[in-house]
């Protein structure tokens, strides 16, 4: 996580990454309710709802990046 800047506008980077099996079904992932597991299926959409930028970049079998940025308002 990190505090950025760019012009005048002032914001959070969250930068979250694994070396898991990855997302195969990148789409279907970021659908309420799909869960790999005993989730809610919620973590993924909800987490590009609450920011302003989201990136999902996965590979399966290397692993998944996610970078979010929240702007200050």
């Amino acid at each position: 996580m990190r505090v950025i800047q760019r012009g005048q506008r002032r914001g959070i980077t969250v930068v979250a990454r694994d070396r898991g099996p990855g997302i195969a079904d990148i789409e279907r992932a970021m659908k309420d309710g799909f869960s790999t597991s005993r989730g809610l299926g919620l973590g993924l959409p909800g987490s590009k709802r609450l920011m302003d930028e989201f990136e999902l970049v996965s590979e399966v079998g290397k692993g998944t990046e996610i970078t979010m940025t929240k702007w200050e308002r």
